[in-house]
């Protein structure tokens, strides 16, 4: 069984045969799918599979904080089953690939308490933006 799949049953969520395969399709390591490929996907598992119960999945699991939504230059938002371990993110510019990545050191530690502004800072997202191999000249 999936990490998302163990994480969704421990809290109690009703997995129907829909969110079942929404979850499977989710699960592995720097998956960062699109609504539209999580759907393409899922009806290979399952045809009947609407693309509003897909929508509505997605919007459940981020809602229960199970996955998160990275938001990348204007490009559709990407969904990502890796949200209870601290990572960041690594996005191609030229075709969008998104990768976890998990730099050492602490992203909070990097903004100076001048800058900070009398803020309290609890949490930082740190994206790195490049080119990937695919894509670079």
């Amino acid at each position: 069984m999936s990490d998302l799949l163990e994480r969704l049953r421990a809290r109690g969520w009703r997995l129907t045969s829909q969110r079942r395969v929404v979850a499977e399709v989710l699960d592995g390591e720097h998956v960062h799918l699109t609504a539209d490929e999580v759907h393409a996907r899922a009806t290979t598992r399952l045809p009947e599979i609407s693309r509003a119960t897909v929508y509505n999945t997605l919007g459940e699991l981020v809602a229960l904080g199970e996955v998160l939504e990275v938001a990348a230059d204007g490009r559709a938002k990407r969904y990502d089953p890796n949200a209870h371990r601290a990572h960041q993110h690594l996005i191609c510019s030229g075709c969008g690939a998104i990768r976890d990545v998990q730099p050492q050191g602490d992203p909070l530690a990097a903004l100076p308490a001048a800058e900070r502004f009398g803020f309290t800072v609890t949490a930082a997202e740190v994206t790195y933006r490049g080119l990937c191999p695919n894509c670079r000249p």
